[in-house]
């Protein structure tokens, strides 16, 4: 009897379906899906990664949009008007005649400094003061708010628009204090003896500059002719402020200004400019533009450490889901269908973390308003939808860039796989997905960025990084694989050093791959530590505790050497002295220097003011030389042609280079040199600084004053009498004498609102590169897990297994950190040079810092992310886990 061959089983994917089986539709398979991962964990880190990288990005970005906007919105007000022109002398009738015939409305005002002085039965103490006279008009836009005493609170102080009565000034509550006056006495001002009748406690356009750090004095214009303040020699800035009235046509402001621009140049007119948003900034711009760049360079490290993450856990969400596809195409499901409720899943889920995220920043960027918003002097507006949109599309970028491509690949693994677990495993992402994944990350990181040399510098040198990491540990497992085959037995290393090389040099790829990822979390945590603090140590010596306080300027040549023994007599050891001559920019290489031949408004600006110049036979220690030499054997000659000093930002605004020949116009004498040097100068120093200096000891031809600046001795305690202020003033009637003591503490206070703001920021890139750390330890759990198995299944004890993997943990944490401190150096001091503007010299012991704090940050994420590994049964692992 023949027996015949049973019938061919046929295979898991062609089984017919039971009848009256209906697949679950796509939603609800995704929805399914992602449930059953959130509640088991699997998704923790990447939708935390995306939160974080979100949080982060949003927060910043609703910051800056908020802090444009203000400045943006309160721009006229700032101004005085829609548009002001500014002279140092009285501006052309002309000029306010022609706007009113457009149908605006213009003020003029008059502002210099001078001394007030208390009446002599208040002691008759003396203050200098920025004199400010207004008309009728005034102000423009924005308004004045006025109070009746100093301690007035809010309900007690009234807002207005009008200059103050014939007779009567309004003061800022420092003059008053400083006086020690009150509301209703009188003040001396020149000649006149003026009633003050209210505390200033906003001026819209008082702007910011030199003469904004003295107390503001405000009286009507008519009454300036009674001070006899205003010499024919005297300096007094005129300014017409111009308007458009309720209902007017906006093309007259326009109008009006290309007019004025076209009758500047054509009559020649000198020192009259079109006054711009930039000269009415806080004086705090430069910290709160530093403050914003490093703020956005958090964000940018934390985004990029997300992206990091995410690819990582995704691939390790990808090795944990091949068998749970394989049954999935089993069960009748096709690539397309479960390609689409991976794709649906990851969408809703990275929609969710971004929402969350976006949460996160709205609420975080309300610190950075509360510490820095303050310093716009206004309240901010509400944020628009830019930086959700943002933060939005960066969030869904790391999941569509980084996490789905090895995701979508679960779609492709065969059914087979349910009896040989060795198929199916996951491939590399192709090149294209991954290029297209980084242009669109890179792009919002572009974005977020806002200038080019942040965004290159951080997204260039964070890709470059990565490639070095790889190549690295590529060459590192290399190393291994042809070291560890001869044994460490004959160099009689520790049998769980030996283990541990030898487990690495057996799985290549992933120990390349953990190397990198180490590297790269580690490599954002090492340049935030490094330039937070020398960031913070630059802005802190920029303007130290003990910066000079006063400033003494108009003291005259026979007066020099009294008035530095009477600093000596204080006990002044530690200030500034410099000649300061007065002069205005004539000719550049012999050829005349005339309004409006610049393309840019800042350079045509400067080229119409006069400059503070000086001399001296050596460069100020406070000023860093760019180019050329300060020759100082050269200095002491006074036949050649004198060198000069140029500030790098009036050099590139004006084109000049080393060997241009500049003639000033000095009091009707033409003095030229030649540009030997270029500066760098921190005008926000509290230190002298000037534009431009000759290179010469000497130049006794010319007509000079001096200019000192120092910190003024304490008041000591128990003493009575005139203070130190008083009995300058009184010993050198004619000097000038500028009180920055109250600027000063201003200033240490944003610097740190500034500090306490880049600290809460910096927890959240510290989070993410954590995050990194953990991603990378946990991809290789389950690897871990068999080769732990395996070895306990030989022979070996738990405590050695231990042993073995805190080896490994802190030796590639150890390396990781090294490579990352490497780095991390000439990453800081490309970003200190281009972006910050600071000196910066990283230590020598940074890489060895970096390599022990690699290894003890490695080998806590390990513990943390590896608990357990050891506790599971032999026999259970072996049976879930292969190869």
């Amino acid at each position: 009897m023949v027996e015949t061959p049973p019938p061919p089983v046929p295979a898991p994917s062609s089984l017919p379906p039971p009848v009256g089986w209906r697949p679950p539709s796509l939603l609800r398979l995704a929805a399914r899906q992602a449930w059953r991962d959130l509640r088991g964990g699997e998704l923790s880190l990447l939708l935390m990664a995306v939160a974080l990288a979100v949080a982060a990005l949003s927060a910043v970005g609703f910051f800056a949009e908020r802090l444009q906007s203000g400045l943006s919105r309160d721009a006229q007000a700032l101004l005085g008007g829609d548009a002001v022109l500014v002279a140092d002398q009285p501006l052309p009738p002309v000029l306010a005649e022609r706007a009113r015939a457009l149908g605006l409305r213009t003020s003029t005002s008059v502002g210099f400094p001078s001394m007030a002085r208390a009446p002599e039965a208040r002691g008759g103490a003396s203050r200098l003061v920025a004199v400010k006279a207004v008309d009728a008009a005034y102000p423009l836009r924005g308004a004045l708010q006025l109070a009746d005493s100093p301690e007035a609170d809010t309900a007690g102080t009234r807002s207005l628009r009008a200059a103050p009565p014939r007779g009567a000034v309004w003061v800022d509550a420092a003059l008053l204090d400083a006086l020690q006056l009150q509301v209703g006495e009188h003040l001396g001002l020149g000649d006149a003896d003026l009633r003050i009748d209210a505390v200033l406690r906003i001026e819209p356009d008082r702007g910011a500059g030199f003469l904004s750090f003295a107390p503001r004095v405000m009286l009507n214009l008519d009454d300036l002719a009674a001070t006899g303040l205003v010499q024919p020699a005297s300096r007094v800035s005129h300014r017409l402020a111009v308007a458009l009235p309720a209902g007017g046509e906006a093309a007259a402001v326009t109008r009006y200004l290309d007019e004025t621009r076209r009758r500047i140049t054509q009559e020649g007119w000198r020192g009259l400019r079109l006054e711009t948003l930039e000269a009415g900034r806080p004086e705090m711009a430069q910290t709160l533009d530093r403050a914003a760049t490093f703020l956005r360079l958090v964000a940018l490290l934390a985004a990029l450490l997300a992206a990091v993450a995410v690819a990582i856990a995704a691939r390790h969400y990808a090795d944990r889901h091949l068998d749970e596809s394989a049954m999935l195409r089993v069960l009748g499901q096709s690539q397309r269908r479960i390609a689409g409720a991976y794709a649906l899943g990851f969408g809703v889920a990275g929609l969710a973390a971004s929402a969350l995220g976006l949460l996160i920043g709205l609420a975080l960027h309300q610190v950075f308003v509360w510490l820095l918003g303050r310093l716009v002097g206004a309240e901010l507006p509400p944020p628009g939808p830019a930086p959700a949109l943002l933060g939005l599309g960066v969030g869904m970028s790391l999941l569509i860039g980084f996490g789905l491509p090895p995701v979508l690949q679960l779609a492709q693994v065969p059914a087979l796989r349910v009896i040989r677990r060795e198929l199916g495993r996951p491939r590399a992402v192709s090149l294209l997905t991954a290029l297209a994944g980084l242009a669109g990350f890179g792009a919002m990181l572009w974005a977020t960025a806002a200038t080019p040399q942040l965004g290159a510098i951080v997204v260039g040198g964070f890709a470059l990084a990565l490639l070095l990491f790889a190549a690295a540990g590529g060459g590192v497992m290399a190393l291994l694989r042809r070291v560890v085959p001869a044994g460490g037995a004959a160099l009689r290393l520790p049998r769980a050093l030996r283990l541990a090389t030898r487990q690495l040099a057996a799985r290549p790829v992933q120990g390349m791959v953990q190397l990198a990822a180490l590297s790269v979390g580690l490599l954002a945590l090492v340049l935030l530590v490094l330039l937070r603090t020398d960031l913070i140590a630059s802005w802190r010596e920029a303007t130290p505790p003990d910066a000079p306080n006063r400033f003494v300027i108009n003291i005259q040549p026979d007066q020099a050497q009294a008035f530095r023994a009477h600093l000596a007599e204080a006990g002044v050891e530690r200030y500034d002295w410099y000649p300061m001559i007065r002069g205005r920019l004539s000719a550049i290489n012999g050829q005349p220097v005339r309004a409006g031949q610049f393309a840019t408004e800042r350079a045509n600006r400067l080229v119409e003011r006069e400059f503070n110049l000086s001399h001296a036979a050596e460069a100020p220690a406070h000023n860093r030389l760019l180019a050329g030499r300060w020759d100082a054997a050269a200095a002491q000659q006074a036949e050649a042609l004198p060198a000069l000093s140029v500030e790098e930002g009036l050099a590139q605004a004006l084109g000049l280079k080393l060997g241009d020949r500049l003639r000033f116009d000095i009091a009707g004498q033409a003095q030229e040199g030649v540009i030997g040097s270029l500066r760098q100068v921190d005008w926000a120093s509290m230190r002298v600084n000037f534009f431009v200096m000759f290179e010469r000891a000497a130049l006794p031809e010319l007509p000079v004053t001096w200019i000192a600046a120092f910190q003024a001795p304490p008041r000591a305690p128990g003493q009575t009498g005139p203070g130190f202020d008083s009995r300058l003033s009184q010993a050198f009637p004619n000097v000038t004498v500028v009180d920055l003591s109250a600027t000063l503490a201003q200033v240490q206070r944003v610097l740190d609102q500034v500090v306490r703001a880049v600290e809460f920021l910096f927890a959240f890139t510290l989070a993410a590169g954590l995050l990194v750390l953990l991603a990378a330890i946990r991809a290789s759990r389950e690897q871990r897990l068999h080769e732990a198995a395996v070895m306990r299944a030989l022979g070996a004890s738990r405590r050695l297994m231990a042993r073995v993997l805190q080896v490994e943990l802190l030796g590639l944490g150890a390396l990781a950190g090294a490579l990352a401190s490497v780095v991390a150096m000439g990453l800081g001091a490309a970003l200190a040079h281009y972006a910050f503007e600071f000196r910066w010299t990283a230590p020598l012991w940074v890489p060895l810092a970096g390599a022990a704090a690699g290894a003890l940050l490695a080998l806590l994420a390990g513990r943390w992310g590896l608990r357990g590994l050891l506790a599971r049964p032999v026999v259970e692992t072996l049976r879930r886990s292969s190869p």
